[in-house]
């Protein structure tokens, strides 16, 4: 079938949109009609190739839609389900069947591969070329898009509009997961978060959602500190107006039990270790700005203090467990992400993208 996609074909160069032929299901997979799409940070970096998928490949990973078409053997969906998409995992690998798929052993190939495990691409352009698919298992940065069955999570009946839902399959997943998974601490205690975009923001919502008694929001641009003051944050911190250590001990002067670092900035991962109460916990998602990038850490006080650090992919969570408990708080009122949304024709990517980098909008979601 012909569909309508953007196009990433040059290493930084704007998304072009183009009409693609897109193939019929394969056993396992579903066709779904992507109704919009997160824009994520991630695309930006893989369009950058500080991620590298092999060029040109259609990108998108936060897709949300409505199923038309299922392939053989595929049970748990129907046309007309209201889905979300999320990351490709296989299934069967040790981590896998511990309920963490974000590590899946397969991990990499399947999302950064730019095509099926066994190395077929399901698009092709006006030129009759191959072009990258199946980008995170989906490559929703178009109005259709293929994916596998375990990759695909049933919404309907959600209280938000399909159209708002697509976020929740990773940027949101990644920033909650991390409070509720990896950093799950108890009701009544304190967190730091820096980065006051999707994902930070997310950890916020969730740390309030979870009755923290002291959320502190480390952002650089006023609007996004009063944002996340709406979204649950008791505390804000703008780092221009001093260090982020100091000014979260005037707030805490014992320091804090957990903290979220949403940047990937290797300098402010380090400087939150200051912040870190004892046994205090910190986990970082944010993708670097180079695959080299490295940081250093205290090995004196952090044994003394028993600080651990933690790199955390995808929030440690089950797309299949958390973006249903997502929606179900957003219904009760404690998780409102959708104030962080503004949206753009899919045929505006390039504009949403300078937007977003200009801190215009906090969240783009791509309408098909």
């Amino acid at each position: 079938m012909k569909i309508t996609a953007a196009v990433a074909r040059e290493t930084s160069a704007p998304f072009s949109i183009e009409t693609l032929e897109l193939e019929a299901p394969r056993a396992g997979e579903v066709l779904v009609r992507i109704v919009a799409t997160g824009l994520c940070h991630t695309d930006i970096v893989v369009r950058d190739q500080v991620l590298p998928t092999p060029m040109p490949v259609v990108l998108g990973h936060e897709g949300a839609g409505v199923v038309e078409a299922v392939g053989e053997g595929v049970t748990s969906l129907a046309p007309g389900d209201e889905v979300v998409l999320g990351f490709a995992f296989c299934g069967h690998c040790p981590s896998c069947s511990d309920h963490q798929p974000g590590y899946c052993t397969e991990f990499m190939g399947r999302n950064f591969g730019g095509c099926r495990p066994d190395g077929s691409k399901a698009l092709t352009d006006a030129a009759g070329a191959p072009v990258g698919s199946h980008y995170f298992g989906q490559s929703s940065f178009a109005t259709y898009a293929l994916a596998a069955e375990n990759n695909v999570v049933k919404v309907t009946g959600a209280a938000q509009p399909l159209a708002n839902l697509g976020p929740l399959g990773c940027g949101m997943m990644t920033g909650a997961g991390a409070v509720f998974n990896t950093l799950a601490a108890p009701a009544g205690s304190s967190i730091i978060v820096t980065g006051g975009g999707p994902v930070g923001l997310s950890g916020v919502m969730a740390a309030a959602a979870r009755d923290y008694a002291t959320i502190v929001l480390v952002e650089p641009v006023a609007a996004r500190r009063e944002l996340g003051r709406e979204l649950g944050a008791t505390h804000v911190i703008d780092p221009a107006a001093g260090d982020v250590a100091e000014q979260l001990r005037a707030i805490l002067p014992g320091g804090v039990d957990r903290a979220l670092d949403s940047t990937g900035i290797p300098g402010v991962i380090q400087s939150l270790v200051g912040c870190l109460a004892l046994r205090g916990q910190l986990a970082w998602v944010g993708v670097p700005a180079s695959l080299e990038a490295t940081i250093t850490l205290p090995m004196i006080p952090m044994m003394a203090q028993g600080l651990s650090v933690k790199g955390v992919t995808e929030g440690d969570a089950d797309p299949a467990v958390l973006i249903p408990e997502m929606i179900a708080l957003n219904a009760a009122g404690k998780f409102p992400f959708e104030k962080m949304i503004r949206t753009y024709p899919l045929a505006e990517i390039n504009t949403a993208i300078d937007d977003q980098h200009k801190g215009l909008c906090v969240k783009a979601v791509l309408v098909a």
